[in-house]
């Protein structure tokens, strides 16, 4: 169930420039297949519904996405908003999102989500996919921040992510000082990279956001995703 506690959707992109070379190194190899992780028997049902639920909650919106990755999630929310501006800070994978059906009206920008364009017109939405958990939990707020210098008051967001469920298969090998986690990913080529990869509980998304002017929370378990939408009621 929806348990009520506005909206912004944040899909498996690389959000930051700022984040190690590793990472960055592991995205841009991995961009090819990446859309074998929405073929998986046990993801069906969960993708069926978010790409069902996510262009119904975000139509008619002027929508900006962060970590837009390979556009997996663009081609679905695009075609339904009123003007979408895709974002990521890796250049490998957004140029297979360009290539994707329903995108033609997309403006795609290369941008860090710490410090995303200020020059784009106020939005009343955005939308993040498998980026929040790659935040660091040091960085957390300085991002929520910025996010919402470039949303109208009322404006929605929402963001979908793993839940713990994924460690079953990729465990967690490593834990830092500030309480981030890490996986050890293997690629096809056989290289293994170390990514973070953390899995923040409901009651910490709604700490984060409720101090920075979010109201209307709402925080729904699927069987191995999460999505977490609220409203920005003003900028501190």
């Amino acid at each position: 169930m929806w348990r009520l506690t506005g909206v912004i959707f944040l899909g498996w992109g690389l959000g930051s420039m700022h984040v190690d070379t590793e990472m960055k190194t592991y995205y841009a190899a991995r961009a090819p297949y990446y859309d074998a992780v929405y073929e998986k028997p046990e993801r069906r049902a969960d993708i069926a519904f978010l790409s069902a639920h996510l262009p119904s909650r975000l139509s008619g919106l002027d929508v900006l996405e962060v970590a837009c990755g390979t556009g997996y999630w663009t081609q679905h929310i695009a075609p339904a908003a009123q003007r979408y501006v895709a974002t990521d800070a890796v250049l490998e994978p957004m140029e297979f999102a360009k290539l994707r059906p329903g995108v033609n009206d997309v403006q795609f920008v290369q941008a860090d989500a710490y410090d995303l364009p200020k020059h784009l017109e106020p939005f009343t939405a955005a939308f993040a996919g498998f980026w929040f958990s790659h935040i660091p939990i040091e960085q957390r707020a300085r991002f929520i921040a910025g996010l919402h210098g470039l949303l109208l008051p009322g404006a929605r967001v929402i963001f979908i992510d793993n839940s713990e469920v994924q460690c079953r298969e990729l465990p967690v090998v490593e834990c830092d000082e500030h309480g981030n986690t890490y996986q050890s990913r293997p690629l096809r080529d056989g290289s293994c990279h170390r990514v973070l990869k953390n899995f923040p509980s409901e009651r910490e998304l709604h700490v984060l956001v409720s101090a920075l002017g979010a109201r209307a929370v709402q925080f729904k378990t699927l069987d191995n995703f999460w999505v977490f939408e609220y409203q920005v009621n003003a900028v501190p």
